[in-house]
This record gives C-alpha cells, sequence and structure tokens, in this order.
C-alpha cells in the first residue's frame, strides 16, 4: 500500500495523563475512501485516540501522519491549519456555540477559515440543513432544538469545510433515525 493512499497513519500512539495511560501504541492505517470504526467499552481511550487525529490531544509518543504531514510539537502553525481544515469533526457533546444561531454556526468556518463569501458560505450552509432535514432550522439557537437536531446540526458544520477527512467521536445515530424517509441518509451524497 503506497503512502500517498494514506489519509490517516498511526504507529506506536501513546497518551497518558500522569501515570494513566489511555494509549499505549495504536498502530492504524486508513487509506482515503475507508471507512473505519473504533469500537471499545467506555473509557478505553476512543475519544483520545481520535483527538491526537488534528492535535486537540497532543500524543506523548509515536507518530501521527494525516494527509502526508506529520504532527507533532514540530509541526508548523500552517500545515497544522491546513489539517485542522481538512478534518471535520462531530464531538460528542455536538459543540454548537450557543450564543449562534444554526446558520452562524455553519458558516462560521467556511468563512474565517476558507475565506468563503458570506452569501456563498449561507447558500451552502442552507444547502447543507436540507440534506440533513432541518432547513427550517437554520435561524434558530442550539437550545432551540431537540439532541437529534442538534446532532445534525453539527454534521452540516463539519461539511461545510468540505474536510477530506470526517471524525465522529461517540457517533449515537439513533437521532438520526428517519422520521421522513430523508433523515440523516443525504449526508452520504
Amino acid at each position: 500500500m503506497s503512502e500517498e493512499e494514506m489519509i490517516i497513519e498511526t504507529k506506536g500512539v501513546k497518551v497518558n495523563f500522569g501515570d494513566f495511560w489511555a494509549l499505549k501504541g495504536i498502530d492504524i492505517s486508513i487509506r482515503k475512501g475507508e471507512i473505519v470504526v473504533i469500537l471499545g467499552p467506555s473509557g478505553s481511550g476512543k475519544s483520545t485516540y481520535i483527538r491526537t487525529l488534528n492535535r486537540l490531544q497532543p500524543h506523548s509518543g509515536g507518530t501521527v501522519v494525516i494527509d502526508g504531514i506529520t504532527i507533532d510539537d514540530e509541526t508548523t502553525v500552517a500545515d497544522m491549519k491546513y489539517v485542522r481544515a481538512e478534518i471535520g469533526f462531530v464531538f460528542q457533546q455536538f459543540n454548537l456555540f450557543p450564543h449562534l444561531t444554526i446558520m452562524e454556526n455553519i458558516t462560521l468556518a467556511p468563512m474565517k477559515v476558507k475565506g468563503m463569501p458570506k452569501r456563498q458560505a449561507e447558500d451552502k450552509a442552507m444547502a447543507l440543513l436540507e440534506k440533513v432535514g432541518i432547513p427550517e432550522q437554520a435561524y434558530k439557537y442550539p437550545s432551540g432544538l431537540s439532541g437529534g437536531q442538534q446532532q445534525r446540526v453539527a454534521i452540516a458544520r463539519a461539511l461545510a469545510m468540505d474536510p477530506k477527512i470526517m471524525l465522529f467521536d461517540d457517533p449515537y445515530l439513533g437521532p438520526l433515525d428517519p422520521k421522513d424517509d430523508q433523515g440523516g441518509s443525504g449526508c452520504n451524497d
């Protein structure tokens, strides 16, 4: 398997919190286009591992390579910005900004990070909200949405950046069960 096909490669990744080792030498190679599920009991390091992929959680040892860029203490700011812009991350608690509308939550990163014009970002956000089945929620605040609707917004927000990689931290998909034969099914289009 050539390195050019690899989008994520970790070798011997370790993470410790004091004397506790959350990860003890994780080796994973993921090719472009692959879908991988990391499954394990609570506390087994799944969230810690995926957080190392964009350096939200620095690793204590081993190597992390994302799309050909080594992620460590020596990674340049420019490379780290590139990697973070190419990774869509849906957090366990969705981490929507409570003071921003759904539209603002989705358009913020494309406008600030990628310099997308506001109108283009809003058009894209609305298309994504339609894809996940909740366009009518665009101008509400997160507190006015159900947990399932917040999850759909988090997915739309991540997809708005056109990421090469999508990470889902504890992706309980129950809220995405289709009530109108669409649900979250449009996310794979």
